[in-house]
C-alpha cells in the first residue's frame, strides 16, 4: 500500500471508531438513566443533569475524532 491509501484508511478507521463508540456510550448513559428513573421515579430531577453532561462529554469525543480526521 502506498502512503495515500494508508492515510485514507487511517481517516476511515478514525471516523468509524470515533462515531460508533461515542454513540454506544450515549446509548448506555441514557439507558441506565432511564432504568434508574424507572426504578425510582422521584430521582428524575437529580438524574437529568448528570445524564445530559455525560452525553455531552461522550459527544465531545466524537467531535474530537472529526477534528483529528480533518488534521490528518
Amino acid at each position: 500500500m502506498d502512503a495515500e491509501s494508508m492515510k485514507l484508511l487511517a481517516k476511515g478507521m478514525t471516523m468509524a471508531l470515533g462515531g460508533a463508540l461515542p454513540a454506544f456510550a450515549i446509548g448506555k448513559i441514557v439507558a441506565k438513566a432511564m432504568e434508574a428513573i424507572g426504578r425510582n421515579p422521584e430521582s428524575a430531577d437529580k438524574l437529568f443533569v448528570p445524564m445530559l453532561l455525560g452525553a455531552a462529554f461522550a459527544e465531545a469525543i466524537a467531535i474530537y475524532s472529526l477534528v483529528v480526521v480533518f488534521t490528518l
